[in-house]
């Protein structure tokens, strides 16, 4: 069966999913997910991507991305990628793959779904049943997009800086949006947007990528 074919557009944010071979565990101790996040904001620099959320699973990870070119995400995936199996397999004395095939990704509307998808991104250690509020997840943007909280690695968006006039009332508005939960039907659409690789937006939107 051909791959389906990625999106790849310059400056539109991507909701992007990479998940460990046969779902097993890419992450084992608390430096490998310091390590990950080094070479993660190491590629971001290298290949000119903002990096706007992230949460980093025991078996996955999402990233909200923006890239200035093209062919910048996928670099991105490919070094960041390269580099934490060289790690993983050095640290561990393993060999072969850590990921399972390809990355997934899914172009957003900015405009309606990139706060919408931040939120997704930041609950899901919530949803898996790992922390009781997002904040109280250690790898992932939300203390830095809700609390403030440097973060070098994480670039606001500029639907996120248009939340407020500064920083502290930016992370105001943006912790009031999680006061719900997201909806089943922005879940499948989230979900089913980056499993088939399509766009998530209006029809026009759609149309248009």
């Amino acid at each position: 069966m051909p791959r389906r074919p990625r999106i790849k557009l310059a400056g539109l944010p991507q909701h992007v999913v990479q998940r460990g071979i046969n779902r097993e565990p890419c992450f084992f101790a608390e430096e490998d997910y310091h390590s990950y996040l080094h070479w993660l904001q190491k590629a971001a620099a290298d290949w000119h991507c903002a990096i706007h959320a992230y949460v980093l699973m025991t078996n996955h990870v999402h990233l909200l991305v923006s890239p200035e070119t093209e062919p910048a995400l996928a670099k991105l995936m490919q070094s960041v990628g390269r580099r934490y199996v060289q790690y993983i397999n050095r640290s561990y004395k393993r060999s072969g793959s850590l990921w399972e095939g390809r990355y997934k990704s899914s172009v957003i509307q900015a405009e309606t779904y990139l706060l919408t998808c931040m939120r997704y991104i930041e609950l899901n250690p919530v949803r898996a049943g790992m922390a009781d509020a997002p904040e109280r997840y250690e790898w992932s943007s939300h203390r830095a997009n809700a609390l403030g909280e440097v973060d070098d690695l994480t670039s606001p968006h500029p639907i996120f800086r248009g939340l407020g006039a500064t920083r502290s009332a930016r992370n105001a508005a943006y912790r009031e949006l999680f006061g719900q939960p997201l909806g089943d039907a922005e879940l499948r659409s989230i979900r089913e947007a980056t499993q088939k690789c399509w766009a998530l937006g209006d029809d026009a939107f759609r149309q248009r990528v």
